[in-house]
């Protein structure tokens, strides 16, 4: 199974094994780090898993919709390697991406 490395607030790093069919949002709520609040669900409409993304996997991910780089504007963290980890599905082509989450706005 594809893993998946996850950086608190706090700076501390967790290794998570990941299942298909998930998004990386998912993967995180689902192995208990509460500070990714994803609100919404994962439908792409409030920004509260907003992620930053190890930035070697950049050219792995899909694109940037239009929504989600909406969502992103309204963050005062909003970094180059930011996205929401909502419109993100985790593949095997994505074992060993490393986040951080992102700072409460």
């Amino acid at each position: 199974m594809p893993k998946l490395i996850v950086v608190n607030r706090a700076g501390e790093e967790s290794e998570v094994q990941v299942e298909d069919g998930l998004t990386v949002m998912e993967a995180i709520r689902d192995n208990g780090f509460d500070e990714l609040l994803a609100l919404c669900g994962g439908c792409c409409s409030c920004a509260t898993c907003h992620v930053q993304i190890d930035p070697s996997f950049k050219d792995k991910l899909p694109a940037m919709s239009e929504d989600e780089d909406d969502l992103l504007e309204s963050s005062d963290h909003r970094e180059d390697n930011s996205r929401l980890g909502c419109q993100i599905p985790f593949t095997a082509d994505l074992d060993g991406l490393r986040v951080t989450i992102a700072p409460e706005d």
